[in-house]
């Protein structure tokens, strides 16, 4: 039979019969590149016509029994968070991140740990047996149970799983796997979409936890076809600046726990440390206030967390104002300007408006808005906000404010931080009204929260 080829995109996996500049799926550029299709063809065609055997037959709901969900610790309390309280058996995870930002050390560090009761296999397709070795020394952590080897085909590595029954196997990186079933090179949309297959099947068959470290585009995404996020169990994103020691680790995807929390780390020599006060690093002691900083408190899972906000406003020097942001969505905040200049009477129209989340987090929840306003309007005034002020709000489009959820967990946490004053909603207040030692001022619009924030 003739060779056949076929188009593939790499960053979706659509499939064309002739090569297109533009992918019609994902309207990315550049993407699609020739694959040959006649091998898979006939492994598909041989797979299908061989005898089908069933693993399991059809059970009743109420007779299955849930004893698989039992959870391992990582013995990284942050990790645990994440992951909804440990490791369950059979789970396979994508972990990805930007190269430099701490995805394998991580991955070593949770090694490290389970490795001292169980086995753990730590499959390398990019660095060497002594590169690893030479890390291992730089966290100081006593691997007792942990074996490495130099592999990137898939069938070997489920042999190496079959033969040593790790409970938990590290794949570094997904995008250096192949199946010696195709022909396409490793890296490619089929190559990562069957290995990952491969291996999730081998996961779920044996009971043993993988993990897959994924490398991310430049559009931050991580590398290789959007099925293969639906293949895993969990989606995990290593966020943070590489010039700063804070990392911030974050589900995007979790069968098996909540997607809204956040693991904070620190890097130093000795690799990635967990930062069990946040609210600490996120925050500044400054003695005298300085205007356009103010304090927030968000919440991130089952945690509420103490942010600086900072903007600053300045005469715009070129034809068109500028609105930049940094950890704050840059739509929301074109939202707040204009409610402040339409409702407020705050002339911003010819002045550049910077906002910046302090610690390289970026906070996403709408209870933030209040504080983005009062930075603002702090910065074009010149007038600090209270040191001893908390400020906590969501801004309507007619800068009123509005309720927020979990109001007595944020005022507590900024209360253990040495905050005595809250600026919150008014129709919070009934809600908080046990909270004691603390001054809640209630507002209902931007208007009266300027009256009572500043110095």
């Amino acid at each position: 039979m003739a060779l056949k080829t076929l188009f593939s995109c790499q960053n979706c996996g659509y499939q064309s019969p002739k090569w297109l500049g533009r992918c019609p799926e994902c309207q990315q550029w550049g993407t699609l590149i020739e694959e040959p299709v006649a091998i898979i063809s006939d492994i598909v065609r041989q797979r299908s016509s061989g005898e089908i055997t069933r693993t399991c037959p059809p059970q009743k709901l109420s007779d299955i029994k849930t004893d698989y969900l039992l959870r391992t610790s990582t013995g990284i309390g942050e990790l645990d968070r994440i992951l909804g309280g440990g490791l369950v058996e059979g789970c396979v995870l994508l972990v990805g991140g930007e190269p430099g930002i701490g995805k394998s050390t991580l991955m070593l560090q949770v090694s490290g740990m389970i490795s001292r009761d169980r086995k753990v296999l730590y499959v390398s397709g990019e660095e060497s047996v002594n590169q690893l070795k030479l890390r291992s020394e730089r966290v100081k952590l006593a691997f007792n149970k942990f074996y490495i080897v130099n592999e990137t085909d898939v069938t070997r590595i489920i042999s190496y799983i079959k033969e040593f029954k790790p409970y938990m196997v590290v794949v570094d990186s997904v995008q250096t796997l192949y199946s010696p079933e195709f022909s396409q090179s490793a890296g490619t949309v089929t190559q990562i979409k069957e290995s990952a297959s491969l291996l999730t099947a081998a996961a779920k068959a044996l009971g043993v936890c993988v993990f897959f470290i994924g490398h991310i585009t430049k559009e931050g995404i991580i590398a290789g076809p959007k099925i293969l996020e639906h293949i895993v169990d969990s989606v995990i994103y290593f966020e943070g600046q590489r010039e700063s020691g804070l990392r911030v680790l974050r589900a995007i995807k979790n069968r098996f726990g909540a997607t809204d929390e956040v693991g904070i780390f620190s890097m130093d020599a000795e690799g990635l440390k967990e930062v069990k006060d946040p609210s600490n690093i996120f925050i500044s002691r400054r003695q005298d206030p300085i205007p356009g900083s103010s304090t927030m408190s968000v919440i991130e899972g089952t945690r509420a967390i103490l942010v600086e906000i900072q903007a600053l406003v300045s005469a715009s020097t070129y034809g068109m104002p500028r609105q930049r942001s940094m950890g704050f969505d840059p739509n929301r905040m074109s939202l707040l300007v204009a409610g402040l200049v339409k409702n407020i009477g705050v002339n911003l129209v010819n002045q550049d408006v910077f906002l910046n989340v302090v610690g390289g987090v970026r906070v996403d929840e709408p209870a933030s808005d209040l504080a983005a306003c009062v930075s603002i309007c702090s910065s074009f005034q010149e007038k600090p906000v209270r040191r001893d002020t908390v400020i906590i709000g969501e801004v309507g489009l007619c800068s009123e404010v509005r309720g927020v959820s979990r109001i007595n967990l944020r005022i507590n946490e900024a209360k253990r931080m040495g905050y005595r004053r809250i600026v919150m909603p008014a129709s919070d207040l009934e809600n908080a009204s046990s909270v004691k030692d603390v001054e809640l001022a209630g507002v209902n619009s931007v208007a009266q929260a300027l009256g009572v924030v500043f110095i």
